[in-house]
């Protein structure tokens, strides 16, 4: 694979979180560069990781990951969402400086991995070809680091336009995430 297929990889790879972490970023009052970072750091690390654990997985049994790893990451996705929207809906509009101005490590750490399960998949496939799994692996963590920062600085300015539905709409596209990697693995659309 060459260093343009790599480079286009990697960017395809971090969409998904980059459409979280504006969601994310967007349920904040004013995040910092810091918490942005920080954030990128986490989606970046675990992004970086997953092509790495498919590839191990693909080296050994490609067939059995491959055959439910958008069912988890659907799930996954799903829960997240649903979890969100019911957060938003329940409440009440306030003053956008009572909006949390981080988000846990944890919350953060399961979206990273819901919307990294593709590049476990990724990871799985790239077994077969002739690739340096850790520099693909290193520039699908560094994409998505530098996209998941921008999203949480893009939500920054979407959040207080947005309100209490900045959390509803993240919501929505963490579940929209969760359903387009169900409908391309099942193949519904041509």
């Amino acid at each position: 694979m060459n260093l343009y297929a790599t480079l286009i990889l990697a960017f395809g790879m971090s969409m998904d979180a980059f459409a979280a972490a504006i969601g994310k970023g967007a349920s904040l009052h004013r995040p910092s560069l810091k918490e942005a970072l920080r954030t990128g750091l986490i989606f970046g690390v675990i992004e970086a990781l997953t092509p790495l654990i498919g590839w191990a997985i693909g080296l050994a049994a490609s067939q059995y990951i491959m055959s439910w790893d958008h069912w988890v990451a659907f799930g996954l996705l799903f829960i997240l969402g649903s979890r969100m929207i019911v957060e938003g809906v329940r409440k009440k509009e306030c003053r956008p400086e009572e909006a949390p101005t981080s988000h846990g490590f944890w919350l953060l750490a399961c979206t990273a991995v819901a919307t990294s399960l593709d590049a476990m998949a990724v990871g799985v496939g790239l077994a077969f070809l002739q690739v340096n799994i850790v520099t693909t692996a290193l520039a699908i963590g560094a994409s998505t680091m530098i996209m998941a920062s921008a999203g949480i600085l893009l939500g920054r300015f979407l959040g207080p336009v947005m309100g209490k539905w900045a959390e509803i709409f993240g919501g929505v596209v963490l579940i929209g995430i969760g359903c387009s990697i169900l409908v391309e693995h099942l193949g519904l659309m041509s």
